[in-house]
């Protein structure tokens, strides 16, 4: 039995569902700028990718594409919110102990790991964020990069190591 694969072009499939789209994601993500960033990536994985043309309902594989970037960036602000704090005001820093000298030395020792992080090979460094920042499990890293979950593991070992070296004895 022959599947019959889609006719549609990219741009028609960007015209007829795109603001439908839009406003699922807007529902789900509560931010307009933010739907609109999902909807632009989804759109762009898609033309990446080619797998539009092939598909037997390309609104349904539009929808998917969607829906997966709209869970990673929900899975991205919950690793946010508990590793970054918004910058208490000048009366709060006296009340938790926190002197300006810490401040900056913390803010510091962050511009050091962000360059780390930047001097670190691109798969290496995609599969670090993605297990460290955005809280993701070694094997769907795997499965999303297309990689072994063993090379998973090298890289966050060759990550962890370039990192400590990077930020020193600090």
């Amino acid at each position: 039995m022959m599947t019959q694969v889609s006719t549609l072009t990219l741009a028609q499939l960007m015209d007829e569902h795109g603001n439908e789209v839009r406003r699922v994601l807007m529902r789900r993500l509560g931010c307009r700028e933010t739907a609109a960033d999902v909807l632009q990536e989804s759109f762009h994985r898609l033309a990446a990718s080619g797998l539009w043309r092939e598909a037997v309902n390309p609104r349904a594989l539009l929808y998917r594409i969607a829906g997966n970037l709209a869970t990673d960036y929900e899975r991205r602000r919950k690793v946010e919110s508990r590793y970054i704090d918004p910058e208490p005001a000048d009366d709060d820093t006296a009340a938790f102990g926190v002197t300006p000298e810490q401040i900056v030395e913390s803010r510091e020792r962050l511009d050091l790991l962000l360059a780390a992080i930047q001097q670190l090979p691109p798969q290496c460094q995609r599969v670090f964020l993605l297990r460290k920042f955005e809280d993701i499990g070694q094997q769907e890293i795997a499965d999303r990069l297309g990689i072994s979950r063993n090379m998973v593991e090298k890289h966050l070992r060759h990550a962890l190591i370039v990192l400590r070296k990077g930020l020193g004895d600090m």
